[in-house]
Order: structure tokens, then sequence, then C-alpha cells
């Protein structure tokens, strides 16, 4: 038993490290692959839930601003209308 509960103490924080240090290390290199940052057409600029299976979101495509419904079904055009001007404080490049 007290061999159990020692592999318990020395596992379970190791374990739970290696977790946090994979999380970090994809965040970093999320942006290192796949197309390069200023050639992108399409941005994400909000996103809402609204369930569990039902979210919205407004996309930038070419000067505009879409509102998508994203369930189940895939996604479903809700509007759209020019895009908004963007404020230098806003962290957005």
């Amino acid at each position: 038993m007290l061999w159990y509960i020692l592999k318990l103490v020395i596992l379970l924080p190791l374990i739970g490290g290696l977790a946090w240090a994979s999380l970090k290390f994809a965040k970093r290199m999320e942006g290192k692959f796949g197309t390069p940052a200023g050639a992108r057409s399409v941005k994400i600029i909000e996103t809402q839930m609204l369930s569990p299976t039902l979210r919205i979101a407004v996309l930038e495509f070419h000067g505009r601003e879409i509102l998508v419904s994203t369930g189940k079904n895939g996604l479903v055009p809700l509007a759209e209308a020019p895009a908004r001007a963007r404020s230098p404080e806003s962290g957005e490049d």
C-alpha cells in the first residue's frame, strides 16, 4: 500500500507537469505552421457560446463582417455588414 501511494505522489505531478508543458508548447507553436498571418483572408473576430452545441461567430472576410451560426449541421450565415474600424488599443494587428 505504501508503494502505491509513493508512486502516486511521484507520478501524478509528473503527468500534470507534462500535460501543462505540452499545452504551453502547442500554444507557442500555434502560429508557426500553415499560412503566414499576413496572408490570411479570413479572421475570427469574436465567438459566443449559445448552448453546448451551438455557437455564433463573427468572421472578417475581404472587408466584410459575417455573422455565422455553428453547430452539428455546419455553418449557417446569419448576417453580413461592412467591417468596423479597429482601434489601436484593441491589441489587434
